[in-house]
This record gives C-alpha cells, sequence and structure tokens, in this order.
C-alpha cells in the first residue's frame, strides 16, 4: 500500500517551513515512528516521523524545499517492507561471481556504520555546504545531547582548519622584499611586498541562505522598531547581597534541590516584584487598547546554535527560587537540543536579557513584541563606588530597561527599573521557602 507523507499542521502563527536534511534516501527501509525529515520554521525545529513501516519509494520535496502545512513530500510503500531483503538476496546472487570482500574491509565496513558521528539538523546542513566527509565530522567533538555534533562545533572545526590552512600558507617569495615598479617617466614606485601581494585565500566568500528563525529574527527586530516608540533607561545595581546569599546558601540549595542556585532566578524575582508594583510595565498595546496582563510570563532570551530564542517561564510569581531554576536549566538545554516546543515560544508579558554572560558592559535591548518591556542584564565586575564618602570597590552590574513610550512613561520605567534594583539589593531569604 502506498502511503502519503504530508507537513504536519502549523499553529495559526506559522504558515510555511522549510526542510532541513532528509534523513532517509529513497529505496531505504523505515522503521514506524522513525525520524524522516527535519522541518525548520521559524520557530522550531520539527521531526516528521514515519506513520508506518515500510520503503521510501519517492521524495517529493528537496533539501532545501519551502512547504506547508498539509503538503505530501514524500510516500512510503508499507507492502515492499518485506521485499527489498529479497531485492537485496538476488542482488547477491548475480554478484556471486565477483570475488568476495576481503577480511578486513568487511570489518572495516560494520566499524564506520557504528561510528558514524550524529549531527544536530543545523549542524548537518552546515557539514553537507562544507562537503565535510564522515573521516573529517569523526574528528569533531560533540557537545550536543548524547555527544550530538552541533553547529557551534561545525563551526569552530571549519575555523581551526581555515586558520590552519592560512598558517601553512609560504610567500612565493620573502614578505619584507619591495616589489620595484618603475614608471615610464622614470618615477619609482616601488612598494612593499606585504602591501602589494593579495593572498586570495583570505578573501573568499561565502553566500549561505538565512534560517527561518533568522528570518523571523530580523523580521520581529524589525517590527519592534518600527511600530514602538523604543526608549531605554539605565541604572546600576550592587550585586553584593546576592552574592552573599549565594555563597551562603549555595551549597544546602544544590543538596535540597539537586540543582545550582544561578543568578537569573534573581532577576526572574526581582523583575515579577517590579511588575506588581508597575502593572504597565507587565502590559502591551493591541490596537488602540492596552490590555493589563494579571499574570506574569516571562522570556528568557537564550543563545541557541539556531540563533536567539525566548522561551517562556510560565506564572513565574508563583514560582520558588528551585523551579525558576529548575525551568531555565530545561529550557536551556533543549533550546541547544532545538527541542523546545512552539507553545513554548509563545506568549510572554516581559523579557530578561543577559548580555552579562558573553561580557557585555551596556546595551540597549530591543522589545520583543508584543512586550512592552525588556530587561537587559549585563556582566557584574568589581567597580569603585562612593559609599558614606568613600570610595569603595564594589561589584556593580549596569541594568537596562527598553520600554514603549507609547503606553509606558518615564515615571514609571525609571521607578520600576529602581524598584528591581532596590530587590536585588536587599533580597531576603524567606525568597528561598517553596
Amino acid at each position: 500500500m502506498l502511503i502519503e507523507i504530508k507537513v504536519p499542521v502549523f499553529s495559526e502563527s506559522i504558515t510555511e517551513g522549510t526542510l532541513i536534511s532528509w534523513l532517509k534516501k529513497t529505496g531505504e527501509s523505515v522503521e514506524r515512528g522513525e525520524n524522516l525529515v527535519d522541518i525548520e520554521t521559524d520557530k522550531v525545529v520539527l521531526e516528521l516521523p514515519a506513520p508506518q513501516a515500510g520503503v521510501l519509494t519517492e521524495i517529493v520535496k528537496k533539501d532545501g524545499a519551502v512547504v506547508t502545512s498539509g503538503e505530501v513530500i514524500a510516500r512510503i510503500n508499507t507492502a515492499a517492507k518485506g521485499d527489498k531483503k529479497a531485492a537485496v538476496s538476488s542482488d547477491k546472487s548475480a554478484d556471486t561471481d565477483k570475488a568476495p570482500p576481503q577480511a578486513d574491509q568487511v570489518q572495516a565496513q560494520p566499524s564506520a556504520a557504528q561510528t558514524a558521528p550524529l549531527l544536530m539538523p543545523a549542524a548537518k546542513k552546515i557539514a553537507a555546504e562544507n562537503n565535510l566527509t564522515t573521516e573529517k565530522l569523526a574528528t569533531i567533538s560533540g557537545t550536543g545531547r548524547d555527544g550530538r555534533i552541533a553547529k557551534q562545533d561545525i563551526l569552530a572545526y571549519l575555523k581551526q582548519t581555515a586558520d590552519s590552512d592560512a598558517a601553512g600558507l609560504q610567500p612565493d617569495t620573502p614578505s619584507d622584499q619591495p616589489i620595484r615598479k618603475i614608471q615610464p617617466d622614470g618615477t619609482d614606485d616601488t612598494v612593499p611586498q606585504t602591501a602589494a601581494r593579495t593572498d586570495s585565500a583570505t578573501r573568499q566568500e561565502k553566500r549561505v541562505p538565512m534560517t527561518r528563525l533568522r528570518m523571523r529574527i530580523a523580521e520581529r527586530l524589525v517590527e519592534s522598531q518600527s511600530t514602538a516608540a523604543i526608549l531605554t533607561t539605565f541604572n546600576e545595581v550592587n550585586m553584593q547581597a546576592v552574592l552573599d546569599l549565594r555563597a551562603r546558601y549555595r551549597a544546602s540549595f544544590e543538596k535540597e534541590h539537586g540543582i545550582k542556585l544561578g543568578f537569573t532566578s534573581f532577576f526572574v524575582k526581582a523583575a515579577v516584584a517590579a511588575l506588581k508594583k508597575y502593572p504597565i510595565i507587565n502590559a502591551s498595546v493591541d490596537g488602540n487598547d492596552i490590555i493589563y496582563h494579571e499574570y506574569f510570563d516571562i522570556g528568557i532570551a537564550v543563545a541557541s546554535p539556531r540563533g536567539l530564542v525566548v522561551p517562556i517561564i510560565r506564572d513565574a510569581d508563583q514560582l520558588s527560587f528551585a523551579e525558576i531554576e529548575y525551568q531555565i536549566a530545561d529550557l536551556a538545554k533543549r533550546a541547544q537540543d532545538g527541542k523546545l516546543t512552539l507553545e513554548e515560544l509563545t506568549g510572554g508579558t516581559f523579557s530578561i536579557t543577559n548580555g552579562g554572560v558573553f561580557g557585555s558592559m551596556l546595551s540597549t535591548p530591543i522589545i520583543n513584541p508584543p512586550q512592552s518591556a525588556i530587561l537587559g542584564v549585563h556582566a557584574t565586575k568589581p567597580r569603585p563606588v562612593v559609599e558614606n564618602g568613600q570610595i569603595v570597590i564594589r561589584p556593580m552590574n549596569y541594568l537596562a530597561l527598553s520600554y514603549d513610550h507609547r503606553i509606558i512613561d518615564g515615571r514609571e520605567a525609571v521607578l520600576s527599573l529602581v524598584a528591581i534594583k532596590e530587590a536585588l539589593e536587599y533580597p531576603v531569604s524567606p525568597l528561598f521557602d517553596d
């Protein structure tokens, strides 16, 4: 029986997707539930499992094709499952005159099949674009789930290879020898070899299409800046109290809850406290209406191999520190593995982005529409500050709150950021209670 493989029905916010890579070839047998192809949307990467076992007889849409909900992309012959082995057997019978493979060849083939590296979807695409063989991929250490090779692993390998190739290039003539150029009028236009010589290996270009997620990020950021009146207010916060609390509770917290006490949970708690004081910061614009959200769904910006994603911590005001840390760790891990669901990336009333993990000192974050504000957190560094007329060194963090001036006035924006500052500088231990 021939069955059609169709693109799953996308949610209302997604209109189309892109086939990243087929994991099966035409003529190969498939098992029920086995992933056939990865489909990238502007939010998540979906796996399309085989509905029944059989043989993949036709691939209608190739890698890179843009597809819509319900579109036929392949066909499986469920009746051909048992015929494939027979066909293989007959092929072997026809090849009886050929010399049998050597023992070392037979051993090498199963060995290669067993050690074939596993790649994340984005890594597969980059590996194919750069013609990386299985032997080359086998030399790359994967940092993804279960040792899978991720996008950043491929990029690091390509950079290392390029650097090695560049280091091995030898100039045809000593680089410090000048190139003499005498013009007809006798003018000496001698120039150094280093200035005159152009190394083509360092001036290569490669054009690659944007991923659907990157296109969506670009679209939303432009939309945010073109539709909202974005302003940013800044403040500094002394993180000494937070550092002291973490040092005091770190061991007992991890022993009791089985997870480390990070910094982000403090910022989530502080943000919720400020949003309760100033509800307009937690509101959004819908046409000529202002929607006040009486719940607190906090988006946490996460850098993933596919680009920036903002998974949501729902009802953050009702969660303990431990529950927030669990969710942050889980969302960050699945963001790296490309396993976030569409529901986990949808909604949110306020967002937090932490450029400090990359060393950022200050930034002006862009609002994630339809939200009306976003908190930018930066690197905590020891800095000289004045306390009681004395210059002292304190661990300082610069906070930035970008807000939509259409509905948020400067007063509320500044006061809400002060509230976040105060919640961080004067945290209390009962916050750790479940």
